[in-house]
């Protein structure tokens, strides 16, 4: 990856030999590797047994996760935050499991709809629970930097499962939870 690098600098007319440029590509494909850290984690080991049986059949819900992610279309960022609730069903999971889940999807990269959807999935799948609602609300640089430059707009995806789709009722709850 360190070549590639250097190639791509190369590319742009840069000299990669110059002294701000000579460690460059070493330091870009360690900070690629770092962003993109989701292929090499697996659900299973992040979550490591951390459930727990449990008769709360309440809504759970974290907010405000940060999120940092790389868009699969430029590879450049996409910076934001990630609600994720779900409706326990006999078990509850340990509460830093969730970032973490939502780190590994984010870790990778992707489409902010498809992260979403990633993220819903692998939480209802792996809790079993009754339902589960995810919001992520993000800012793209690839939209900011480049192409129409809009400094100001937040991209907000949502998905619903189980009673956060069927329920009206569970869905406005946590509508009205993440706005608050």
């Amino acid at each position: 990856m360190q070549d590639d690098f250097k190639n791509i600098i190369k590319a742009i007319g840069e000299n990669p030999d110059r002294e701000g440029l000579r460690n460059t590509p070493k330091r870009a494909a360690k900070a690629m590797e770092f962003l993109t850290q989701g292929y090499s984690q697996s659900v299973e080991t992040i979550v490591n047994g951390a459930l727990f049986k449990s008769d709360n059949d309440e809504m759970v819900l974290v907010k405000n996760i940060e999120l940092y992610s790389l868009c699969e279309h430029h590879l450049l960022p996409f910076i934001g935050k990630c609600h994720v609730a779900y409706m326990p069903n006999g078990q509850i999971i340990g509460l830093s499991k969730i970032a973490r889940i939502v780190d590994m999807h984010a870790r990778r990269l992707q489409v902010q709809e498809n992260l979403t959807k990633e993220i819903a999935n692998t939480i209802l799948t792996i809790t079993n629970a009754k339902g589960v609602g995810v919001i992520i609300e993000a800012q793209h640089l690839c939209m900011m930097m480049r192409g129409v430059e809009k400094q100001n707009s937040i991209m907000t995806t949502s998905v619903m499962r189980g009673l956060f789709r069927e329920d009206p009722r569970t869905r406005a709850e946590f509508l009205s939870l993440v706005k608050n």
